[in-house]
């Protein structure tokens, strides 16, 4: 139920901004992945990085849609502001991962960093340019956003039909997957995001997602580290919850 999303090594001779690149998350798994050495360092000279503090906004929504941003660092969450002015929370985003994409002359939401990081920011007409030198980055591209598609159906899915406790369950195992397959192996999690945002985006109050994450402390299945960390000390339980096997216990 994640809106989230192997590794290849990098070939020696990327210029000055190799460091930069082996770091990045979307040289491991997002649209640069399947790049070689000479391709990258096209797509690094083409980019700009910026570096954002915990709370920037990366863009907000109905700001012009000329630029796309690859999250090369940090955690970041997307906002739509409704007509009555209320904001709510529609995704969360790691390292890797693509944002503010569209055919649209406009941006349908904001994107803020959650925490500090840094985003590498591409003309979009640059980008298609870059498409057209590199079919497999076009390939890779399309990939990414059929599988984005296809979290976006479970999500929705989870919306409709799972528990609060099955919700908050999934995004919590979710929330691991998405790190470990950006090479962080736990067993303690980043979860900057708040209880209200993680309610807001699965259409819980900030008081449900309090008694479900209390429930689950209380049955040993997550200890939580401070504000922003969390272990899953009982993963298959978790996940179990999470894929709807089982109805939330008493």
């Amino acid at each position: 139920m994640h809106p989230l999303d192997a590794a290849r090594a990098l070939m020696d001779g990327l210029g000055a901004d190799s460091n930069v690149c082996v770091k990045c998350g979307s040289r491991s798994i997002g649209l640069c992945a399947p790049l070689d050495a000479a391709a990258l360092d096209d797509m690094s000279g083409e980019s700009e990085r910026i570096v954002l503090e915990q709370r920037d906004a990366i863009f907000r929504q109905g700001d012009p849609a000329r630029h796309v941003y690859t999250l090369t660092e940090g955690m970041a969450r997307l906002t739509r502001v409704l007509p009555d002015g209320r904001q709510a929370v529609i995704g969360f985003r790691f390292a890797g991962d693509i944002l503010g994409f569209t055919p649209e002359a406009e941006h349908a939401f904001g994107a803020e960093m959650l925490t500090r990081g840094t985003v590498c920011r591409l003309d979009r007409r640059r980008l298609e340019k870059m498409f057209r030198r590199y079919p497999v980055m076009e390939r890779r591209f399309l990939d990414l956003c059929v599988r984005e598609l296809a979290a976006s159906q479970d999500h929705i899915l989870a919306l409709g039909r799972f528990s609060a406790e099955e919700r908050v369950a999934a995004f919590l195992v979710s929330l691991a997957e998405a790190q470990e397959r950006r090479g962080h192996a736990g067993p303690v999690f980043d979860l900057p995001a708040t209880r209200a945002d993680i309610g807001e985006f699965l259409g819980l109050t900030l008081e449900t997602v309090s008694r479900a994450v209390s429930a689950f402390r209380k049955r040993g299945w997550i200890r939580l580290h401070g504000h922003s960390g969390v272990e899953l000390t009982d993963r298959e339980a978790l996940g179990s919850l999470a894929s709807g096997e089982g109805a939330d216990a008493a």
